[in-house]
């Protein structure tokens, strides 16, 4: 049962993805805040600069954030448009890609 969310995380995610690989590549509209830092019209993958990876989504497209540098490793999170990471991306989040 615990599976699930992973599960659907990870789905989520993968449909973020393909949906931006089919798209321009333009920057997301609006603010992405980490602690620490405010990104205006963010593009590509964002280095979180410091602990706990706190992510506030202000921009129109979706934020996905990994447990490696450079926006590699496993996908801990998808924080949509206009919402905030939660649980594990809090802890173990290096970077997040948006588009």
């Amino acid at each position: 049962m615990a599976r699930i969310p992973s599960v659907l995380g990870t789905l989520a995610a993968t449909g973020a993805l393909a949906l931006g690989v089919s798209t321009p590549a333009l920057a997301a509209h609006g603010q992405l805040i980490v602690p620490g830092q405010v990104f205006d019209n963010p593009s590509g993958c964002v280095a979180g600069p410091i602990w706990p990876q706190i992510v506030t989504n202000n921009t129109n497209e979706y934020a996905i954030i990994y447990d490696g540098p450079n926006c590699t490793g496993r996908v801990l999170e998808v924080v949509p448009p206009g919402g905030q990471s939660s649980g594990l991306a809090s802890e173990f989040g290096q970077s997040i890609w948006i588009a």
